[in-house]
């Protein structure tokens, strides 16, 4: 009985109708105040942007919740109480439990962040891009590596390009005793030696509402530009384009490459992507964007279209996060999905399988499907 009092008397706040009778512990009280200043705030004054008490409270939530329940009232706290202020101070960002939407928030912010407090804010992306290439690269790796290592045999080689090994193995069936060896009627040789099997150019929408899916692309792209099977390009667009294929060997440099919000011009990158692309039909482009064009939607659908026909293996990617079904322009979804590019929404889990899909030229839609995934309807 007692348990569900203490539950209600934190739910109602203590107020005098709050009709529990129930008194708190000297714990609990830490907690009713900590959860107090957050979501009584309007009521109350509450922390305020420039209140001294928010890096204690930082430190109190940390203490007094799990990280899961810290996360969403940082992220609350940053909408209800309008404290971007407290990422601009040194001694903020080092009591915040960092996690994609915090890093988000920083990149939005690099523009303005202080000198003093760069490195700081460098330190908590950092350990969140750490965090998430452990979680992330090995099945990455794992996954693109094994549908491309199908492809690298050569079954008619020239003479320097025999592998004597594997072709003597292959022929021991064809062993002639009277003269000592083999017949080789099947000759294995290595396989072609090119900078790379596939192409890939990840072209990413930097626009505010897209800013956990940057992360993640930024991520994923560091890991395969790690693998020299594939030659990766990453492209970010707003109402411009800009090329980070270069701070690709260092994801938190390329994170702070990235500008958060702004126009969206998808045409202008599709076009940047076009000029950029050297073979079509090796290469796999993938658009993460929420179609939302500020430009011309017809440009666009034509930019599309001469991919495409080109032979280039183009996928939407609506988002690529853990946050749910997307907002998305439903009428440039419908006429991507016409022209047979897949459009649907992705789970990080889920990229590295997505990849080798589409690098081994499955049917992505199909895929999509099978895997659940939010799919355009």
């Amino acid at each position: 009985m007692d348990a569900h009092l203490r539950k209600w008397r934190m739910i109602l706040g203590g107020e005098q109708n709050d009709g529990t009778g129930y008194s708190l512990g000297d714990t609990d009280l830490q907690i009713d105040k900590t959860l107090e200043a957050l979501y009584d705030a309007e009521r109350k004054g509450g922390l305020g942007p420039s209140s001294p008490n928010v890096s204690r409270w930082l430190g109190d939530i940390r203490t007094y919740f799990p990280n899961t329940v810290v996360k969403v009232m940082q992220q609350d706290a940053l909408k209800r109480l309008n404290l971007t202020s407290m990422l601009l101070e040194k001694e903020m960002l080092e009591n915040v439990e960092p996690d994609v939407h915090l890093v988000a928030t920083l990149m939005s912010l690099s523009r303005v962040i202080p000198s003093k407090t760069k490195d700081t804010a460098r330190q908590v992306v950092r350990r969140v891009v750490e965090d998430l290439m452990k979680k992330l690269a090995q099945p990455t790796q794992q996954a693109i590596a094994g549908s491309l290592n199908r492809s690298t045999r050569n079954r008619r080689p020239r003479h320097n390009e025999i592998n004597w090994r594997s072709t003597i193995l292959k022929n021991l069936k064809h062993y002639q005793p009277e003269y000592k060896t083999i017949i080789p009627e099947t000759r294995i040789g290595y396989g072609k030696r090119r900078r790379s099997l596939k192409d890939v150019v990840l072209c990413i929408d930097q626009s505010g509402s897209m800013g956990t899916s940057v992360i993640y692309s930024g991520i994923f792209g560091a890991v395969m530009a790690s693998i020299p099977a594939i030659q990766t390009r990453m492209v970010v667009f707003d109402t411009s384009v800009v090329d980070l294929t270069e701070e690709l060997d260092d994801p938190v440099e390329l994170l702070f490459g990235v500008q958060l919000g702004g126009g969206t011009d998808i045409n202008l990158a599709l076009t940047y992507c076009q000029q950029i692309i050297q073979r079509p039909a090796d290469t796999v482009l993938v658009l993460i964007t929420d179609l939302y064009e500020g430009g011309s939607d017809i440009e666009m659908r034509k930019r599309a279209k001469t991919l495409t026909e080109a032979g280039v293996q183009v996928v939407v990617l609506l988002a690529l996060n853990d946050e749910g079904a997307p907002s998305y322009d439903h009428g440039n979804a419908e006429y991507m999905a016409s022209l047979g590019i897949p459009v649907f929404a992705c789970t990080p889990d889920k990229f590295p399988d997505l990849m080798a899909a589409a690098l081994s030229k499955q049917d992505i839609t199909m895929w999509a499907a099978k895997e659940d995934l939010v799919t355009r309807k």
